[in-house]
């Protein structure tokens, strides 16, 4: 599915108000949405909803919990009970929730075009998960406000901003569905009239990069005592190491080995970081 024209000016709109390339923003949130950017729901516009059983009872007082237990609404495992099928049936979900803990509730849902779960709310800079989902409730804009401050969130606006398609996937989307997701973002990009990204430096290792640079990067860290997998692929894990090693060097600490980055892990560990040594 694609999104309308008055659905595609109201994310231009937001694009526009924080200096982002439009086509990227609207590739991001048509991927996301799956092009859904509303659903109906009692004759009135509503933000899709993924209602989590496991979350809601994470969340819940623990004297709360049997009671949302057997009313079908919680469950200690993910998957123990089937999603419902249709939107009305998850927003019915919601509000027999919130009959039992309201704020439980508004973490346990995921909304709109982001997909962004309520549980997120302190990290995105709101009050309370109510608060975020009433943003999201408020307009397709405030939906795409909510996963921009997710993205935000997840220091993913410099992979939005030039384009990294395997680098925002391999952060938003999880390790196993980088390829499939930086596809789709790619041609959602083109679709809407985005032009080609530019080229990284293969010496700016971040999020998303992989190859025999990234396991010496991986391996000079790891010889200096960080506790990392040495696998070849750049993702939250070796973001953090790297963090962390620039944090306690004195480096600017944005998690991109860059030359400076890896020309002081050179200098601690001995080991040469060229993938042609």
């Amino acid at each position: 599915m694609a999104f309308d024209s008055e659905v595609i000016s109201e994310i231009r709109s937001v694009a526009a108000e924080q200096g982002l390339d439009p086509a990227a923003l609207l590739a991001i949130a048509e991927v996301e949405s799956g092009g859904t950017a509303y659903t109906i729901v009692g004759g009135e516009r509503r933000p899709v909803i993924l209602y989590e059983y496991h979350v809601f009872y994470r969340n819940l007082p623990a004297r709360l919990r049997e009671v949302a237990v057997r009313q079908d609404l919680a469950r200690r495992r993910w998957k123990e009970l089937p999603y419902k099928r249709t939107q009305a049936a998850r927003y019915e979900q919601l509000e027999r929730a919130c009959a039992i803990h309201a704020e439980a509730a508004h973490m346990a849902c995921s909304w709109g075009i982001g997909q962004v779960l309520g549980e997120n709310y302190a990290a995105l800079g709101f009050p309370s998960a109510r608060a975020m989902a009433e943003t999201a409730m408020e307009s397709v804009a405030g939906q795409v406000r909510v996963m921009l401050a997710f993205i935000a969130a997840n220091r993913l606006m410099d992979e939005l901003e030039t384009r990294d398609w395997r680098g925002f996937a391999r952060i938003y989307n999880g390790a196993g569905q980088v390829d499939r997701y930086a596809d789709l973002m790619e041609r959602a990009y083109r679709r809407h009239g985005g032009t080609d990204a530019p080229v990284r430096d293969d010496m700016m290792l971040r999020v998303g990069s992989r190859g025999e640079l990234v396991r010496d990067l991986q391996s000079g860290l790891t010889a200096l005592g960080y506790i990392l997998q040495v696998d070849g692929d750049f993702g939250p894990a070796t973001r953090r190491m790297v963090t962390l090693f620039q944090k306690e060097n004195g480096l600017v600490a944005d998690g991109i080995a860059g030359p400076r980055t890896l020309a002081r892990i050179e200098a601690l560990s001995g080991r040469r970081l060229d993938p042609a040594a």
